[in-house]
C-alpha cells in the first residue's frame, strides 16, 4: 500500500475547478421577499376596501339626493293639488253668486221688493224740487302764498327754504 504523504487527515479533499464558468443566479431571501409581498398585498388590499367604500359612499349619496328631490317634487305637486281644488271651489261658488246677483238685478224684482219690504213708493211730482243754477261758474284764486308742509323735506331744504324766507 502505497500512502501519500501530502495528505493531510481532517481536512476536505481540494475540489476540482471545472472547465467553463458557472452562471450565478441570484435569488432574494425568501423571508424578506415574503414579508414584503405581504405587505404590499395588504396596503393593495386597503387601497381596495378604502376605494370601495368610497364608491359606496357615493352612490349612496346620490341616490338619497335623488330620493329627496322626488319627495320633495311629490310635495309640490300635493301642494298644487289643493291649490287648484281651492280655485275651482272659489270658482263655482263665484259663478253661483254671480247667477244669484243676476237674479236679485232684475228690475221688476226691485221695484217689487221696495215696495212690498220697505214700504217705499214712487215720487209724485210734488215731491219733486228742481234746483237752477247759475251758468258761469266763477273761482277765485288766494292771495296769499300757500305753503306745504310737507313731512319728507330733509333737513337741508328746510335750512335752504328758512334763508331764502329771511331775505324776502
Amino acid at each position: 500500500m502505497a500512502y501519500n504523504r501530502t495528505y493531510q487527515y481532517e481536512t476536505s479533499p481540494r475540489k476540482l475547478e471545472p472547465e467553463y464558468e458557472r452562471i450565478k443566479t441570484v435569488y432574494p431571501k425568501k423571508s424578506t421577499a415574503r414579508r414584503e409581498t405581504r405587505k404590499e398585498q395588504a396596503q393593495k388590499q386597503k387601497k381596495l376596501k378604502r376605494k370601495l367604500m368610497c364608491y359606496i359612499a357615493v352612490c349612496f349619496t346620490a341616490l338619497f339626493i335623488i330620493s329627496y328631490r322626488y319627495s320633495a317634487i311629490d310635495d309640490t305637486y300635493a301642494e298644487l293639488k289643493k291649490q287648484k281644488d281651492k280655485l275651482a271651489l272659489l270658482e263655482k261658488e263665484t259663478t253661483q253668486l254671480a247667477a244669484n246677483i243676476e237674479s236679485t238685478l232684475n228690475l221688476s224684482r226691485v221695484e217689487n221688493d221696495a215696495k212690498e219690504l220697505l214700504g217705499m213708493q214712487k215720487l209724485s211730482p210734488e215731491q219733486t224740487v228742481y234746483v237752477t243754477l247759475p251758468k258761469t261758474d266763477h273761482v277765485e284764486t288766494s292771495s296769499s302764498e300757500v305753503k306745504s308742509t310737507d313731512l319728507k323735506e330733509n333737513w337741508l331744504t328746510k335750512i335752504i327754504n328758512t334763508i331764502i324766507q329771511n331775505f324776502k
